[in-house]
Formats: C-alpha cells, structure tokens, sequence
C-alpha cells in the first residue's frame, strides 16, 4: 500500500468537499438542491457503481470473501449496538439516540466506497458493498428504534427494499451467474456510477457549511464521540481481525469502514425524529473534518 498515494487521494476527497464548502456558503447550492443530489446519489448513481463492480467472472473464494466479510460486518454492528447501550447510559432520551446512533453507524456510503476504492480499487466497491448489507438493513430498523421505539415495523420494507440493498442483490446475481450486461449497458452504469465520489464529497462539504463553528468546541460531548468513532471503533476492529489472523480485503475494509466519521443519517434522522439535531450536526460535521486527518493514520496502521 503506497501510503502517499493514499494520502494525496484522500487530501483531493478533502479538497473536493472544501468546492461543496464554499459552494453552499456562497449560495451556489440552497437547500432545495442539496437534497434534489443526495437523492441522486442514493437513488442512482450510487447504486449504478455498485452493480458495475459485481461485473467479476464468478470465484468462489470472492464469494466466500464476501460471506467472511458479511460476518464480520454483522458482528462489529452488533457489538456496536450492544456497547453504545451501556457507555451513553448518563446522557438524556434524546442525546443518547444521536450518540448512540453515530458511533453504530459511519458514513460507509458517502465516504467509505470513495476511500475504499482509493485504497483497493473497484474489487474494494465490491467487498464493501457487501460489507454495507448490514448498515442498509440495521440503519431502518435499528436505527429508528433509538429515535422512535413505536416505529420499527414499519421500516423492515425499507430495510430490504431500498436503493443500496436493490443494487446489491442485482449485482450478486450477476456475479454468482457471471452474466456480462451489454457493454452500452456496463459503460453507463460505470460512466454515472463514477461522479458517485464528487457528488458525494461536494454534498458533505454543503452539509457542513451549515453548522456554526462557535459552537463546535465547548461541548465535551462531541469530543469524546469523536474520539470513539474515529480512534476507538477502528482500533478495537483492526486488533481484533488481526488476532484472527485476516488480511488483505478482511482486514482492511472492516477496519477503514469503521474509521469513517459518523453517518450523515445522524442528523437527518434526529431532525425527522425531533431528537437534538443541533448535537447531532455538530457530530457529523467534527468526526468528518477531522477524519481527514484520522483514515490516513488509520491507513498507515494498515500498512
């Protein structure tokens, strides 16, 4: 792993996010378009890079790598649900419900497929798809139980028939049948799948434009999710695969997925929930920034 490579890739992300930055500051993005491209990415071209890295002849030790990473992603998520319950027991109904939810669930979609890619290529858009079965279905019906105890049942359609986990079962079929799409067909998904990195990044750096940096560093609170999020969760990951001898792809993705800062969900489904969207802002915009100085450390731990 060339880990100036590495480095300078996440440095463009940054960058790229920074163009999101100051494009919503200066008004060149409103509020209308940012959610009119974050439906876009999560709708469309998200998905389309996903099922255009299934496009792999079929292996069965890429599928047995894929069902490894399956069950290891189930248990990390788990074990975050479980430990979140006890180590924000002392904070109130509504603090809780965002804290609990930024340490269970990074921003594996926005971030993760980006750096992941960076790191491994577009074999890595294929394990973390796999890897992010889990959040897609956890995030709808875990997820809103923090927030709302009364409303899990009604999300488990969600859980298995949204956009991420549609292109996941598409793209398995493919990959297990090895179907080839036409290539008209493979070019698209590839071509529109590709500015699923830019967009994302730009519509990060737009969300964080509209947090007050004031209030950002006189809360003890966001220092010490912060610090779990991006120190702790990944650290714990990395010692424990590497106790299980794994390496290469069930090694790294774990372990640089869980060293994402805390999903962008946080604050959507504090606001739709009315939980404390203020905190909730505050979290997704600290563990973000300062995740860039965060993954490539966690990278160079890799290496």
């Amino acid at each position: 792993m060339d880990i100036s490579r590495i480095f300078n890739q996440v440095l463009v992300l940054f960058f790229i996010m920074i163009v999101g930055y100051v494009a919503r500051r200066k008004g060149i993005i409103e509020k209308s378009l940012n959610k009119g491209i974050t439906e876009l990415i999560l709708n469309i071209t998200l998905p389309f890079m996903i099922v255009s890295s299934f496009n792999y002849e079929f292996s069965k030790e890429m599928l047995l790598n894929a069902a490894k990473l399956y069950m290891i992603s189930l248990v990390l998520h788990l074990s975050l649900v479980l430990i979140s319950k006890y180590i924000f027991y002392k904070y109130d109904e509504n603090e809780k419900s965002v804290l609990r939810f930024a340490i269970i669930f990074s921003n594996c979609g926005f971030m993760g497929y980006p750096v992941v890619e960076s790191v491994f290529g577009k074999i890595g858009i294929f394990y973390a798809a796999i890897f992010n079965i889990n959040f897609n279905i956890f995030i709808w019906t875990i997820g809103v139980m923090l927030f709302n105890s009364k409303g899990e049942k009604q999300n488990f359609k969600k859980a298995f028939l949204n956009p991420g986990m549609i292109s996941v079962i598409i793209g398995l079929i493919l990959f297990i049948f090895s179907i080839k799409l036409p290539f008209a067909i493979q070019k698209t998904l590839e071509m529109v799948g590709s500015t699923t990195t830019p967009l994302s990044m730009i519509i990060i750096g737009s969300m964080l434009a509209e947090v007050e940096f004031k209030k950002l560093f006189n809360d003890k609170k966001l220092y010490y999710i912060t610090f779990l999020r991006l120190i702790v969760v990944p650290l714990i990951t990395l010692t424990l695969l590497k106790l299980l001898n794994y390496s290469s792809f069930l090694l790294g993705i774990p372990v640089l997925i869980m060293a994402m800062p805390a999903a962008a969900n946080t604050a959507l489904f504090a606001e739709k929930y009315q939980a404390d969207t203020n905190l909730a802002s505050r979290c997704v915009f600290l563990t973000t920034i300062l995740s860039t100085l965060t993954i490539p450390l966690v990278m160079l731990m890799l290496n």
